[in-house]
């Protein structure tokens, strides 16, 4: 009996040493592992901290926005057009012979008539088919010739002699003395530098939103406006395009063969709320939000879009107008209801809108 009361003692005493020993093992790892000053501090959960983001404003107001088609032109002598003959020509002689005379150069005003060439052909010479001339006119006025003398006189001459068909710049010569020519050689060209235009191919999708009458600007250094006189009702099944041209005003300062960039203007909306370009997010759906600041929030606003013009866009959508704050940089993906913090271009932040909203105030 008192063996069996001994065995027991010693049970009991080995189990509280073991008892002892997880406990102090358990506070070990508990300190270790940093959790808190005690059990209850470690059970309490972490307080959520509110995400502030740091965007840029800019503001809603009132514009003027253009809709463009963009192309490239050159510039070329105007085309015959009603009772306006064409604004260029390419002369030949009409008749084969040797060059006897140019009396003008490149780049000298001639007017209509004025003899660009003259040439000798066989045994005859412009000079003595002139004299000839005069001498039958001469006779036909004392009634000592016929008519039709005279006439072949003119005709002789004219066989010999190259005129201007228009008054304009003689821009090419293609002949001096002595070189031999004949009814298919281009002698000489002269272009009208007062009637020229700006000729451009655009692609036939743009050409539905172009009609005569709209405004072409040339955009050189120096932008020239212009109108729209003509626009091809076919479309050039080798390029797609269809043909436009413009008379530039006479002191255009462009030149016959020059390569310009151009637009053509096919709307105008004038007064319309219009948004800075960055600030109008559109998803993969076609949606378009922009972020409206209040106070220290932003409030996504759906808007209908228009005319995108010079870093602006039309919008339209409830409850917005002119003057309104919203988000720029920081705009894509930028959650409803979020609080932000406004920064200038630069980056450095100068407020935040809870100071805005107190100047607001």
């Amino acid at each position: 009996m008192k063996r069996i009361v001994k065995i027991l003692v010693v049970l009991i005493i080995v189990a509280a040493c073991v008892t002892l020993i997880v406990l102090k093992a358990v506070k070990s790892h508990s300190g270790a592992s940093g959790g808190g000053d005690d059990d209850d501090d470690a059970a309490k959960p972490a307080e959520s901290v509110e995400t502030v983001v740091h965007v840029e404003t800019g503001a809603l107001k009132l514009a003027t926005l253009h809709q463009y088609v963009h192309g490239y032109g050159t510039v070329q002598p105007a085309p015959a057009s009603g009772d306006q003959p064409a604004a260029s020509a390419q002369l030949a002689a009409a008749s084969a012979g040797v060059v006897a005379k140019v009396p003008v150069v490149e780049g000298q005003h001639v007017e209509k008539g004025d003899v660009i060439l003259e040439l000798n052909s066989g045994s005859t010479t412009a000079a003595f088919a002139e004299q000839e001339l005069q001498r039958q006119k001469e006779l036909y006025e004392h009634q000592n010739t016929s008519l039709h003398n005279m006439q072949n006189a003119q005709a002789q001459l004219d066989m010999l002699r190259v005129t201007a068909p228009l008054s304009g710049t003689v821009t090419k010569i293609n002949a001096k003395p002595g070189n031999a020519v004949d009814v298919s050689t281009v002698v000489a060209e002269i272009i009208d530098l007062n009637r020229l235009v700006v000729k451009s191919d655009i692609p036939a999708s743009d050409a539905d939103d172009v009609k005569s009458g709209e405004e072409l600007q040339v955009l050189t250094e120096k932008p020239v406006t212009a109108s729209l006189a003509y626009v091809s009702p076919a479309v050039d099944s080798n390029s797609g395009t269809v043909s436009v041209w413009a008379p530039l005003p006479p002191d255009s300062g462009l030149r016959p063969g020059q390569f310009v960039q151009l637009q053509i203007v096919t709307a105008v909306h004038t007064n319309c709320l219009a948004a800075p370009a960055e600030s109008v997010v559109t998803d993969e759906d076609g949606k378009s939000t922009i972020a409206l600041v209040h106070g220290d929030k932003a409030d996504q606003v759906t808007v209908k879009t228009g005319l995108r013009d010079d870093g602006l866009v039309e919008i339209e959508g409830q409850g917005i107008k002119a003057g309104d704050t919203v988000v720029t940089v920081g705009a894509y993906a930028l959650p409803d209801k979020t609080k932000i913090q406004v920064g200038n271009s630069g980056g450095d932040e100068t407020s935040s809108t809870n100071a805005n909203s107190s100047a607001e105030k």
